[in-house]
């Protein structure tokens, strides 16, 4: 019965082309415009760590001073020296990090290459089981490095690339700045989208180059780089002394289950009051642990304007819907004295309905390759701007099939109303108009 239906549709569309292109091109400009808008919010608002997101917290303590900002107000973003190396020293979770972000000046071996800047992250060993980073070569440090003050690295992909020429570097040695760094692992290809371990580098940052551990930076003095805030009267001209009053690090724990955010909250809140009784801390205690997800929303990773693109593609869309109900609508009371002849012929309400849902679905998926191209097109388009998140604009396979699935569902809604209307079509009264 589908076979029949498909060739009586493919007959109606010889027989009007210039309709049936009419709404071939409305439904493809529809879906084109969408699945655009689409695409780029799907990139970046998704999960950028599937199955671990809500058992990742980023931690905030009030260390600030007294004034500024109303009590219960929130708090800094980041964590001071001091406190950052107390959480990391009780172990409450998993796996904790504390890191900052910096730059080094690398020189290559190669003494026909100048040397350049390279963007590094300055972290603890947990990083990158936390974090699921992919390996190409080697592994991460141990936390005996970190006590250590290890003069090891860890090297992404590109400048893997760009220093050996994708050669096994492990083992090799890094000159950062002043000093030497012995690389002990190259991550394979990775740019978690959005940049959600650290948003102060930038929402939609590429990863960092270098990796070397928090204790090794902070003897090696190499330049860092990212948020700061100090406030007082500090002692000493280096606000990265362990007693600075200056936030200027991130703080990632790893829980078991979701469930344990109460616990580990309920530590922290005890920590703080016991800073405040110290005297360290002169605010109220003001706790907050967000998971990957909660931080995301708060920090309003995705773009207010691609929310605004978003509902004014589907608008769109919609609009373009409504013209093609139109267009079946009128097709079909065109066609009705050929339907009274199928029906006084044996054909049943059931089978006019089909015909003419198959008709529409038909038109749909022709309309949704066409779609698919003007949406590649729109990308390329949105990659052409100078946004920061614009080269992240790809359609991938899942978006691909919602592409064509969208189609398809699209055109069936709007061939419901006038398969309807040519299900009620009265055969007696359109044979004896003939």
């Amino acid at each position: 019965m589908f076979g029949y239906h498909l060739d009586l549709a493919l007959r109606s569309f010889r027989r009007s082309p210039a309709l049936t292109a009419l709404m071939v091109l409305a439904i493809a400009l529809g879906i084109g415009a969408s699945m655009t808008t689409l695409t780029v919010f799907h990139v970046l608002s998704g999960d950028p760590i599937p199955g671990k997101s809500d058992r990742l917290f980023y931690v905030q303590l009030d260390a600030n001073e007294r004034g500024g900002s109303p009590p219960g107000s929130e708090p800094l973003e980041q964590l001071t020296r001091f406190d950052a190396e107390a959480l990391l020293r009780d172990k409450r979770g998993e796996r904790q990090v504390m890191m900052t972000g910096g730059s080094v000046a690398v020189q290559p071996a190669q003494t026909d290459r100048p040397p350049f800047f390279a963007s590094a992250r300055y972290t603890t060993a947990d990083f990158f089981s936390m974090f699921e980073t992919p390996w190409r070569y080697g592994h991460g440090w141990e936390a005996a490095d970190d006590a250590a003050g290890a003069r090891v690295a860890v090297i992404s992909h590109e400048l893997n690339q760009k220093l050996f020429d994708g050669a096994d570097s492990t083992g090799r040695m890094l000159r950062a700045g002043d000093h030497d760094l012995r690389i002990v692992g190259v991550l394979a290809p990775w740019r978690p989208v959005p940049h959600y371990y650290d948003l102060f580098a930038g929402r939609f940052a590429k990863t960092e180059q270098v990796f070397t551990p928090f204790s090794t930076a902070l003897q090696a003095r190499l330049p860092i780089a990212g948020s700061l805030t100090c406030w007082g009267n500090r002692t000493t001209p280096d606000p990265r002394a362990l007693n600075a009053p200056c936030a200027w690090l991130q703080y990632w724990v790893q829980m078991p289950s979701a469930a344990d955010a109460p616990a580990l909250r309920q530590y922290l809140t005890d920590y703080s009051e016991q800073q405040r009784a110290a005297g360290r801390f002169e605010r109220p205690t003001n706790v907050r642990l967000r998971n990957v997800t909660e931080r995301m929303d708060f920090r309003h990773v995705v773009p207010g304007d691609v929310h605004l693109q978003l509902w004014l593609a589907f608008g769109f869309l919609l609009v373009c819907l409504t013209n093609t109900v139109g267009l079946l609508l009128a097709k079909c009371m065109r066609r009705a004295p050929e339907i009274a002849v199928r029906r006084a012929l044996g054909a049943t309400r059931r089978a006019i309905f089909g015909q003419f849902l198959v008709e529409a679905g038909s038109i749909g998926i022709v309309g949704g390759v066409l779609g698919l191209g003007l949406a590649l097109l729109g990308l390329w388009g949105v990659r052409q701007n100078p946004a920061s998140y614009a080269q992240l604009a790809y359609l991938d396979a899942p978006m691909l099939a919602t592409t064509l699935v969208l189609a398809l569902v699209a055109s069936l809604a709007a061939g419901l109303l006038p398969a309807w209307r040519a299900c009620q079509v009265t055969p007696a009264l359109q044979l004896k108009s003939q």
